[in-house]
């Protein structure tokens, strides 16, 4: 089971919302979603899950973004209101980061929604809160434990755990990629159970960090991956040429896309929906937007693993 770990700004929204309602979502990917923004999005992206009967996994106490101010918002009540209406859904997992705080904010979901321990997807990725996970689940296991690659959590957490790790290696500028356009990305679909794992996760191309606000790149990368001979996962980045100003970012994507749609026709490459949309851009020569570029690479990270799940489960 594969459990892409995304942020709730718009662009990662609507890629789920996307591939859920066109039914290209693979019932063997259920997506980690951490809010950033209370957004009427982020509720019909929820909303598309619940009404598809797909699981989604929502962070109660997301550590980014506006999403907790946001929540004591009077202003913003409806969003609120559809939100938590969402939020109880049963087919909405509810996900917890492990902080000090853990064992009170838990008890009181427990006491006003009646949500135990055993029910919540635990986010334990800071080695200082393993003596918090220890005492607070030394009864009963959450119903899954997210938990990076390092023995001091192999040791402590030794059921229902999933792997979670960065498998994306993020450059400062996007002109950087140019320098190692073709890379390893990651193989724990094909180990996290030999090693001891019950699903793996990741944060797709977008990788862990946070920034609040973007800017305009000098220059525009595109992330595709794509298995090798032993279905290994890797990476290719295809970037711009004229990377001099911020000026003419469809001109930038453009140069991009044709290193792409040219990549794609010498190695024999079998589109995603994703990929072939940006094959279509490039035959068209239309520019969808620094977002839709982000949106689609993350679509079509999904919808690859799905393929490949969904053929070996």
């Amino acid at each position: 089971m594969y459990f892409p770990y995304v942020r709730g700004r718009q662009y990662e929204l609507l890629a789920l919302k996307e591939l859920v309602i066109s039914r290209r979502l693979s019932r063997n990917i259920v997506p980690i979603l951490e809010p950033v923004k209370l957004s009427s999005t982020l509720s019909k992206t929820m909303e598309s899950f619940v009404k598809d009967n797909r699981k989604l996994c929502v962070i109660c106490n997301p550590t980014v973004g506006s999403f907790n101010s946001d929540m004591r918002d009077e202003e913003k009540d409806s969003n609120q209101k559809r939100f938590l209406e969402l939020l109880l859904s049963d087919k909405i997992i509810k996900s917890h980061i492990m902080k000090k705080n853990s064992s009170t904010n838990l008890s009181a979901w427990e006491k006003k929604h009646n949500i135990k321990k055993s029910d919540w997807y635990v986010i334990n990725t800071n080695r200082d809160f393993l003596p918090v996970y220890t005492e607070l689940f030394d009864q009963n296991s959450p119903k899954m434990v997210f938990i990076p690659d390092e023995s001091a959590f192999r040791r402590t957490i030794k059921r229902k755990r999933s792997l979670l790790e960065d498998r994306f290696n993020k450059c400062e500028r996007n002109s950087d990629y140019s320098k190692n356009v073709d890379e390893f990305f990651s193989d724990d679909h094909l180990c996290y159970e030999d090693d001891g794992f019950d699903g793996f996760s990741d944060y797709s191309v977008i990788g862990e960090a946070y920034l609040e606000s973007g800017f305009a790149p000098y220059a525009v990368a595109i992330h595709i991956v794509y298995f090798d001979k032993d279905n290994a996962l890797r990476i290719h980045h295809f970037v711009s040429d004229s990377n001099y100003d911020i000026q003419n970012p469809a001109g930038k994507f453009y140069e991009a896309v044709t290193k792409l749609a040219n990549w794609v026709a010498q190695n024999n490459i079998i589109p995603t929906s994703s990929l072939q949309i940006f094959l279509d851009h490039h035959k068209n020569q239309t520019y969808p937007g620094l977002g839709s570029v982000k949106k689609l690479s993350l679509m079509h990270h999904l919808e690859l693993i799905g393929m490949y799940l969904d053929e070996v489960n």
